[in-house]
């Protein structure tokens, strides 16, 4: 994970974007969401015009949480507090380079040196209704760089749009890039991620916020065009590793070893085991990170307070269906 994050500011440090901090996972000024969800969320004021202090080209890797799929925590790829590394241009430069740097730093042995048959893209397929076109300049700039039409899928809005954050404001449609985690070494001839999505593991999405959508619900053409990017920290790991899901990685399998200490069970004994031993991993290293911010949220039954506490409830829970009858969460939250 160090070694991800490091080549990835260091890659768009090499392309002129300034270096910025993580923000606190608790928004800033934005009472309608509890936590910070992505990495352009800390951007929405310089994405709508104001000028950041750093320019117009920016990079970090962003702490982030969504809580929307905790019920889906259990998977092989779900967790609830995760990474983002993301780079962002603000009025500068757009499609092209956007994606051919994506796939400069996916593919050159320099970075991470996957290979090109492993990995799938999709587009946005268009909104007759709403006056959006297909996106064929996505779809055109990715088979400049060698990637097959079988490889491309053409998505709709729930797959392919980002925004705006409210009702109104900012968006437009994205292209995502996948690696193939099905059986055989290489995907099947015409397999991608709209012809199969349970076997591409989404690893980074580029947003290209080209529109404004106004009080009337009508999609504008913006005079500043930006980009926000994020690639998925816990994710890409996986892809890097070869590993059959999530919870193997450097950041959570200390985690997962510790839980079967204290248990006595197998990571591998059951499904019921597994699914326990990875909520009990996410839901303690999310509170963890939670209580650990700046901003220092502690349990209660409000606000982000009460997702802490809903979290080590849910954790103490599964870790009593594993036979852990004493106190053990602090011993987790020492591995995190």
């Amino acid at each position: 994970s160090k070694i991800l994050r490091q080549k990835y500011l260091e890659f768009f440090a090499s392309k002129e974007h300034k270096i910025i901090p993580s923000a606190s996972l608790i928004p800033e000024n934005d009472p309608t969401v509890l936590f910070t969800t992505a990495g352009m969320h800390p951007l929405v004021p310089y994405l709508l015009g104001e000028k950041h202090p750093e320019g117009k080209r920016l990079t970090n890797v962003q702490k982030c949480i969504r809580t929307q799929d905790i019920d889906e925590v259990g998977d092989n790829r779900h967790d609830t507090f995760f990474e983002m590394l993301g780079n962002w241009s603000l009025g500068d430069y757009f499609k092209k380079e956007t994606i051919s740097w994506s796939w400069e730093f996916l593919t050159s042995p320099k970075y991470l040196g996957l290979d090109p048959k492993k990995l799938a893209v999709s587009v946005f397929a268009g909104e007759e209704e709403n006056g959006i076109p297909r996106d064929n300049e996505a779809a055109q700039i990715w088979q400049s760089l060698g990637v097959s039409e079988d490889r491309i899928a053409y998505l709709p809005r729930k797959n392919n749009w980002w925004g705006p954050a409210g009702q109104t404001g900012p968006c437009g449609p994205d292209t995502e890039m996948f690696y193939w985690k099905g059986d055989g070494e290489f995907p099947p001839a015409g397999s991608n991620p709209g012809t199969d999505e349970d076997h591409w593991l989404e690893i980074w999405n580029d947003v290209f916020m080209q529109y404004n959508k106004n009080k009337e619900g009508k999609y504008e053409p913006l005079a500043q065009k930006n980009v926000d990017t994020g690639m998925g920290l816990e994710r890409t790991l996986v892809a890097l590793s070869g590993f059959a899901d999530v919870f193997q990685i450097d950041t959570f399998w200390p985690l997962i070893q510790k839980i079967e200490e204290l248990s006595g069970r197998e990571y591998i004994e059951s499904i019921e085991v597994t699914k326990s031993m990875r909520i009990i991993s996410d839901h303690l290293r999310t509170a963890t990170m939670i209580m650990g911010d700046d901003k220092q949220v502690a349990p209660s039954n409000v606000d982000q307070g009460y997702i802490v506490r809903r979290m080590i409830r849910r954790a103490v829970r599964h870790g009593r269906l594993l036979g852990i009858n004493e106190n053990f969460c602090d011993k987790i939250a020492n591995e995190v």
